[in-house]
């Protein structure tokens, strides 16, 4: 599975765009490992490598932060199962809000 496509491209944000909203900036890509441990959800991109967003571990008991992160970084990534990084097909954007609060 690509884990971005044009059509992801092209919905996130340019970097810095949705500086200010705090939590009521909208994630719109949102990936994962299979094993459920770990959890991307992008509000921002650099059109190349760069992401915005929400992280979530569960790995390590349940640690969320804002941060950025890299698109090359997570297609090396392998869960503890061994399988690679995939993107949640069926998300709908949903505010970091929402999100942090379990409500997606």
């Amino acid at each position: 599975m690509m884990l971005l496509t044009k059509a992801n491209r092209k919905a996130l944000p340019a970097l810095y765009t949705t500086d200010g909203e705090g939590e009521k900036a909208v994630a719109v890509v949102k990936f994962f490992t299979p094993d459920g441990n770990w959890t991307w959800y992008a509000t921002e991109f650099d059109g190349e490598d760069t992401f915005f967003g929400l992280v979530k571990a569960t790995s390590w008991g349940s640690e969320t932060e804002l941060g950025y992160f890299s698109l090359k970084e997570i297609q090396k990534v392998r869960g503890s199962l061994g399988l690679p990084i995939e993107r949640d097909r069926y998300f709908r954007p949903t505010p970091l809000e929402a999100l942090r609060k379990g409500e997606a």
